[in-house]
C-alpha cells in the first residue's frame, strides 16, 4: 500500500515575487523559491544565488581564536609535543587530516589520535591523560569533539597539559570544559556570526587563522566533511560547499582521486548528493567496521597506487557494512512489529544483544524515515550498552536526552543525531521517560511525513531554461532542499514501464504538453497508475543526460491517483 505524504504548499507572495523578479532579473518561479527559503530581500537573495568567496567570514570573529593561534605558535617555538584528537566519522577524519596537514606545512609535526568506535566510543577517551602523558604531549587540540568532556579536560589541566577545543556540538546544559581556548560556534558569546559550521568547518577556521590565508585548495576536504555531517547548507557552509565541490571534482589528492575512481564517479558532475551517497559511506565504513585510520591514511596518502589499495579495502568494508546493516534493520523491524504500540510510543527505542555498534546510526536513520518518528537503536551487552538515535523535524533529540540524563551513563550529539551509553537495567525507564517528553512535545501532525511544495505549476511552465535557472540554487541539502513542484489533473500517455531497482517510468500529458516521469522505488504503483482516470504528481524537473542526449524529465516524489 502506498502511504501518501502530507503536502504543504507554500503561500504565493505575488508582490514580493514581482519585486525580486524585477530587481534580480530572475523568473517569478525562482523568486518564489527564494522567498520560500526565507530570503525576502533582494540583497539576501542575490547573495544566496551568487555565492562568492568574499562571503567567507573572518576566523578571528571567534573571540578565543587569537589565544589558540598564539598557543600553537608557542608550542612550535618551544618544540612541544602536540596531539590532535578527532572523531571517527567523516567529519572527524577530514578535520584531523586538514589540521595535521596545516600544522605540518607551518613546520609543526603533530601526533594524532582517533578513538575506536566500538572499543572506546565517541569523545575524548577516558584514558586520554594516560595517552597524553605517555606521549609527552603538552598541547592537545580536539576536532569535532571535546565540548562534552569537562572532566577529562580538567584532568589534563591539572597535569599542565593545555587543551584547545574545536567543536560544533552543543555544550551540555551550558557547562564548558576548562580548556585554554574553545572555538565552537554553538557556545554562547563565542562571537562568531554563523552557528552551523561542521566540525571540519571549525578546524578550517583555525587553519585559516594560523596561515592567514583562505586556504582554497583545502576546500575539497572541508566540503567532504561538511556534506557528510548533514549540516545546513546555508550561510558560510553554502560558500564552502559550492566552491569545494568544484575543487573536489578536480582534486590533486591521490587518496580522493582513488576514492572517486572506486566510487565510479570520475569525470562526472559533482553534487552534494554524490558526496552523501558515494564518497561519505565509503570513508565512514572504515570507522564503522574497523579503525578510522584506514580512511585517514587514504586522505593523507601521497602515492596513488597505495591510495587505490586503501580504496579497495574501504569498498570491502562498505559492502560488509551494508550486509550487517540489512540484517539488523530486519531484526529491528521485527521487534517493532511485535512490541511497539505506536499510540503509546512516539519515540521508537529498540534493543537487542550484540548488534554491531558501527551501523546503529544508519539503522536508526532508516527506522526514523520509515516510521516517521524518532528512533533509538541500542546494542545490548553485559556491562554498558551503546546506542544511536536519529530524529524527525520537530523533536530536538539531544535536548530530549538531556532531560532523561538520569537514565544515561553518557550521551552527545545534535538535534537530529545522537549517541548514548546506558545500562541494560535503565532502558525501560529511559523508554518511558523519553516517550513522556515526546507526548508533550509532538503533535499527531508532527508524526505524519510531509513534503514542502514550492509551487503549483502547469507543464507549459517547465522549460530547459527554468531547470538551468534552478541550478543557481545548488548545492542542495539540509536548509536548502531541492525545489519541489505540484501539477494536478494529468493523464497517462502510452504504456508505463517497471524497470530495475523498482523504478517506474511513464509519460504524462495535460492535453497540450507531454513529459516523461521517473519514479525511483515506485514500481509497486504500476497497477494503480494504469487504472487511474487522472493523476497529480509532486516532482523535481531535471535534465536527463544519457549517451550525449539531453532531455527534460520529471523525477516524481509522490503520485496521487484520481
Amino acid at each position: 500500500m502506498h502511504a501518501h505524504k502530507i503536502l504543504r504548499i507554500a503561500s504565493i507572495h505575488t508582490r514580493l515575487q514581482d519585486s525580486l523578479s524585477k530587481e534580480l532579473k530572475i523568473s517569478k518561479t525562482l523568486a518564489q523559491i527564494l522567498i520560500n527559503r526565507g530570503l525576502a530581500s533582494a540583497g539576501e537573495a542575490e547573495k544566496f544565488i551568487n555565492v562568492k568567496l568574499e562571503h567567507m567570514l573572518d576566523p578571528f570573529s571567534f573571540r578565543q581564536m587569537r589565544k589558540a593561534v598564539d598557543r600553537i605558535k608557542e608550542a612550535k617555538a618551544g618544540k612541544e609535543k602536540v596531539m590532535i584528537f578527532g572523531d571517527y566519522d567523516v567529519d572527524g577524519i577530514t578535520s584531523v587530516a586538514l589540521l595535521k596537514d596545516c600544522l605540518r606545512k607551518s613546520g609543526l609535526d603533530t601526533l594524532h589520535y582517533m578513538p575506536h568506535r566500538i572499543k572506546e566510543g565517541y569523545g575524548l577517551a577516558k584514558n586520554i591523560l594516560h595517552i597524553a602523558k605517555e606521549n609527552k604531549v603538552k598541547l592537545l587540540i580536539t576536532v569535532d569533539c571535546g565540548i562534552a568532556n569537562p572532566r577529562e579536560i580538567e584532568e589534563l589541566k591539572k597535569h599542565n597539559i593545555d587543551t584547545i577545543i574545536t567543536d560544533h556540538h552543543e555544550p551540555h546544559a551550558g557547562v564548558l570544559p576548562p580548556a585554554l581556548s574553545i572555538i565552537n560556534p554553538k557556545v554562547e558569546g563565542c562571537g562568531y556570526p554563523y552557528r552551523e559550521l561542521a566540525g571540519v568547518g571549525v578546524a578550517y577556521k583555525l587553519c585559516q587563522a594560523l596561515s592567514n590565508s583562505k586556504l582554497l585548495d583545502e576546500l575539497d576536504l572541508v566540503t567532504l566533511g561538511t556534506v557528510a555531517d548533514v549540516v545546513p547548507l546555508t550561510g558560510e557552509n553554502r560558500v564552502i560547499v559550492k566552491e569545494g565541490l568544484l575543487r573536489l571534482s578536480a582534486t590533486r589528492r591521490p587518496g580522493l582521486r582513488a576514492l572517486i575512481e572506486e566510487a565510479g564517479i570520475k569525470n562526472k558532475k559533482f553534487s552534494s548528493t554524490s558526496v552523501s551517497f558515494m564518497l561519505a559511506p565509503r570513508l565512514n565504513a572504515s570507522g564503522r567496521m574497523d579503525s578510522a585510520e584506514i580512511s585517514f591514511d587514504l586522505l593523507m596518502s601521497s602515492d596513488f597506487k597505495q591510495a587505490q589499495d586503501l580504496s579497495r579495502v574501504l569498498e570491502q568494508h562498505n559492502r560488509a557494512r551494508q550486509k550487517i546493516e540489512g540484517k539488523i534493520l530486519e531484526e529491528a523491524e521485527d521487534i517493532i512489529n511485535k512490541e511497539v504500540n505506536f499510540k503509546e510510543h512516539k519515540v521508537i527505542v529498540v534493543a537487542k544483544d550484540d548488534w554491531h555498534q558501527g551501523v546503529l546510526g544508519i539503522v536508526a536513520a532508516k527506522l526514523a524515515d520509515r516510521f516517521y518518528r524518532p528512533a533509538i537503536v541500542i546494542s545490548l551487552n553485559e556491562k554498558m550498552c551503546k546506542g544511536s538515535g536519529r530524529s524527525i523535524k520537530n523533536f530536538h533529540l539531544s535536548r530530549a536526552l538531556g532531560e532523561c540524563r538520569q537514565f544515561l551513563h553518557a550521551f552527545g550529539g545534535h538535534a537530529h543525531a545522537v549517541g548514548l551509553m546506558i545500562t541494560r537495567e535503565s532502558i525501560d525507564d529511559f523508554r518511558k521517560s523519553i516517550n513522556h517528553l515526546a507526548h508533550e512535545q509532538l503533535s499527531l501532525e508532527d508524526l505524519l511525513p510531509s513534503l514542502d511544495i514550492d509551487m503549483e505549476l502547469d507543464l507549459a511552465s517547465i522549460t530547459e531554461g527554468m531547470v538551468g535557472e534552478l541550478e543557481r540554487l545548488e548545492p542542495f541539502g539540509t536548509g536548502n532542499p531541492e525545489p519541489l513542484f505540484y501539477t494536478r489533473g494529468l493523464k497517462l500517455k502510452g504504456e508505463p514501464q517497471s524497470l530495475g531497482r523498482q523504478t517506474l517510468k511513464f509519460w504524462v500529458s495535460d492535453g497540450a504538453v507531454t513529459f516523461q516521469v521517473i519514479g525511483f522505488g515506485m514500481a509497486s504503483l504500476l497497477p494503480s497508475l494504469i487504472e487511474a482516470k487522472s493523476l497529480d504528481i509532486v516532482y523535481t524537473p531535471r535534465m536527463d543526460n544519457w549517451q550525449d542526449d539531453s532531455s527534460l524529465i520529471l523525477e516524481a516524489r509522490d503520485i496521487f491517483f484520481r
